[in-house]
């Protein structure tokens, strides 16, 4: 498959050019650890690598992607807690300083969240079960701004994951004592422009 062999010949060229210009990096991280200061979550769309969008190096950032850039609520029982796990290893175990939630336009989670996942499949869709996570942020933003739905609900979204980190015991006592700090952001594909949340007036920054 020609696409496959695109990605191995992308790593040639990474092994030959940028892992030579960062090889000293590469053999600390290898032998010392990662210590990453920086968690970010965001989506999986291929639009949108933090690495790329942050302009990042090797062990600056752990990262967890998923559909539509969500966190679901602390709660121990249920299924599998994907999720929450790599959350608590990158607050208890790598102790990361900051959590940055990164939403982005166009998102096809807020999509399916809006107007249902419709993929074709026979039985309950995965997408729309995960996407139950901002059912009643999606109501509400339907109700009063449903002229640019997509758009209020990808920025709401970033707010309920934030909102939801700090229900988990370990983050609220770390953002309390003030060795945590969440921030909020949201990527514009087209203009590739980044604003920032001012939690204190609700508003996305441009930068």
């Amino acid at each position: 498959m020609p696409e496959f062999a695109a990605l191995v010949e992308g790593y040639r060229r990474f092994r030959s050019d940028a892992y030579q210009h960062q090889k000293a990096r590469y053999d600390a991280l290898a032998s010392d650890g990662q210590a990453p200061p920086v968690m970010i979550i965001s989506c999986c769309d291929s639009r949108v690598d933090p690495a790329t969008v942050f302009d990042t190096v090797p062990g600056q950032v752990f990262a967890l992607r998923n559909v539509a850039n969500l966190v679901p609520p602390y709660e121990l029982g249920g299924g599998l807690h994907g999720v929450s796990a790599a959350i608590e290893f990158g607050v208890l175990g790598l102790e990361v300083r900051h959590i940055v939630v990164l939403g982005h336009a166009q998102c096809g989670g807020i999509k399916a969240s809006l107007s249902g996942s419709d993929l074709g499949q026979a039985g309950p869709s995965f997408v729309d079960k995960w996407m139950g996570l901002i059912r009643d942020a999606r109501d509400s933003v339907v109700a009063s701004n449903p002229e640019d739905a997509q758009h209020a609900l990808e920025l709401e979204t970033v707010k309920v994951s934030l909102k939801n980190l700090r229900s988990f015991p370990f983050i609220a006592e770390r953002e309390a004592a003030g060795s945590l700090k969440l921030h909020g952001a949201y990527f514009g594909i087209a203009e590739g422009r980044l604003h920032v949340l001012d939690e204190v007036t609700g508003q996305f920054e441009a930068q």
